[in-house]
């Protein structure tokens, strides 16, 4: 089993989550996050005055899928995520050593 932790950005979500629907996979988890990467934040004008957005907003999904289906879930990601613009964000995947289903005690891939 893998964990696929992929940031994007936030008006996204809806198309990424059609996309994975399509894999199927069978949920996620979503949290509003904020960072930055490379550029270090973008530069904002308010009343005249410029200043820097240190952490810009963006939204993680997190989703665990059995071994097979990663590429899958990278590639629907890939597709529905990107603008073509610095910022899209980045995906990561990790390996998942067990999952227990807290209502029935199953475990491992019928747990997901």
């Amino acid at each position: 089993m893998k964990r696929v932790v992929a940031i994007i950005r936030p008006f996204k979500l809806d198309e990424v989550k059609d996309a994975l629907a399509e894999v199927p996979i069978g949920g996620m988890t979503v949290t509003e996050v904020k960072g930055f990467g490379r550029t270090g934040g973008k530069k904002e004008v308010y009343r005249g005055s410029a200043y820097v957005v240190d952490f810009v907003p963006k939204v993680q999904i997190d989703i665990i899928v059995p071994a097979s289906q990663v590429e899958s879930v990278i590639d629907a990601i890939l597709k529905s995520a990107k603008t073509g613009r610095i910022g899209d964000g980045k995906i990561f995947v990790y390996p998942v050593e067990d999952v227990i289903r807290i209502r029935t005690g199953e475990r491992g891939e019928e747990a997901i």
